[in-house]
């Protein structure tokens, strides 16, 4: 299983340690999310930028999702059946989508290491709150999935 990290909060007045944590797991920017695996050092990471991120498990059909409309390769071009074949030959869509919910964005090298979203559908809760007191940061478990597609 893999985590999906969203980025919720900018980078003015942050520590140092956070700023290069976020620029290591490839969110730089508000908006952003990637897909890393369930190890040990990345839920380290998580607790040092819950501050400023959302994650929680993803969803094989949300990955699927997120590849096929905010996907891109290394050449900055949409993620499509033809790319997919140049990128694993052999392979097809639920493949590369099985590949990243199990071990993350970052085991495939032909794709960017992150996906570009909008503001979710009916906006942020409060961006200075931790999920389980009504806002947007920290650990919110399967409901990830549910930010995300608003997101998309």
């Amino acid at each position: 299983m893999a985590w999906m990290i969203v980025r919720v909060r900018g980078s003015v007045h942050a520590r140092h340690d956070v700023v290069e944590t976020l620029r290591y797991l490839h969110i730089t920017r508000p908006n952003h999310a990637t897909v890393v695996p369930e190890v040990p050092s990345v839920r380290g990471m998580l607790t040092t930028i819950q501050g400023y991120v959302t994650w929680g498990e993803a969803e094989p059909e949300t990955v699927s999702l997120l590849l096929k409309e905010r996907g891109e390769t290394t050449a900055g071009e949409r993620v499509t059946d033809q790319s997919v074949a140049e990128i694993l030959p052999g392979k097809d869509v639920a493949a590369l989508t099985r590949t990243v919910a199990e071990s993350g964005l970052t085991q495939v090298p032909a794709l960017k290491p992150l996906f570009r979203l909008k503001a979710p559908k009916g906006g942020w809760r409060s961006t200075k709150k931790p999920f389980t007191l009504g806002g947007a940061l920290g650990y919110r478990g399967r409901a990830i999935n549910e930010l995300v597609r608003r997101m998309m």
